[in-house]
């Protein structure tokens, strides 16, 4: 699941004068590598969390069975992401940095209980493998986007865009079961995702240089939740590629 338009926190003038202050480049360069840590950080635990659930449900044969016999709850549970996606996209602004990281963490073992099936599927040593295939391929763009100097708001809007189509094609082929369309959409959303990845960094990095410090901990959570959308969304894909099924 991907959502990546988040609502950016309310900015209060431009460039390096906060409220008439005018900070250094110095100090900006260390506000903003202070709230870009805060970011990465926030994502490492929910991935921690994504990753310790999906475990401890895969290895649940109670879990497993219900899943498998109740498809309703399965469902209920990709509705539920959504809903806690969108609610702290929305209103992240007008809650506490508490309830706001709190929902985050609560997404992430959502998360991970609708990733278990995976482990019954891949084998442990292909998961892993992709696992740091994907960590290499995030780090890489991620660090990309923070550093170049290059504007990638035309990327990222086509990017969205595309997103948009890779959804709408996931859905048609759920239906029609295409072999060529599957493989065409596991190698549009690599490419969509490396993108994004890249885009999102920057946009990140862009609000951090004009967010007061009150909004600090709402941008962390925020920031952590669109890159683990980046990080989450290559991996499934890449696991496509990667991924050697059980027997």
């Amino acid at each position: 699941m991907s959502y990546n338009q988040q609502t950016p926190p309310p900015y209060y003038g431009g460039g390096n004068n906060y409220n008439g202050y005018h900070a250094s480049q110095a100090e900006v360069v260390q506000t903003t590598s202070s709230v870009m840590k805060r970011v990465y950080f926030k994502m490492f635990l929910g991935l921690l969390v994504t990753a310790f659930i999906s475990l401890f449900c895969a290895n649940s044969m109670s879990f497993m069975s219900f899943v498998a016999t109740n498809s309703w709850f399965y469902w209920g549970l990709f509705i539920a992401e959504l809903a806690l996606v969108f609610v702290l996209s929305a209103r992240v602004m007008k809650m506490s940095s508490a309830a706001a990281t709190l929902m985050f963490f609560a997404f992430a073992a959502l998360n991970g209980m609708t990733l278990a099936p995976i482990f019954l599927v891949y084998t442990m040593t292909s998961i892993a493998k992709t696992f740091f295939i994907c960590a290499g391929t995030f780090g890489a763009m991620s660090v990309y986007g923070y550093f170049t100097t290059q504007d990638l708001t035309k990327w990222g809007n086509f990017l969205f865009y595309a997103l948009i189509g890779l959804i709408i094609a996931s859905v048609v082929n759920i239906f029609t079961k295409s072999s060529t369309l599957d493989w065409i959409i596991s190698i549009a959303g690599v490419l969509i995702f490396v993108g994004l990845t890249a885009w999102d960094t920057q946009k990140i990095k862009q609000m951090a240089l004009v967010t007061p410090s009150s909004y600090v901990g709402h941008l962390a959570t925020i920031g952590a939740l669109t890159l683990y959308l980046d990080f989450i969304n290559l991996f499934l894909y890449l696991l496509r590629f990667f991924g050697s099924q059980r027997d």
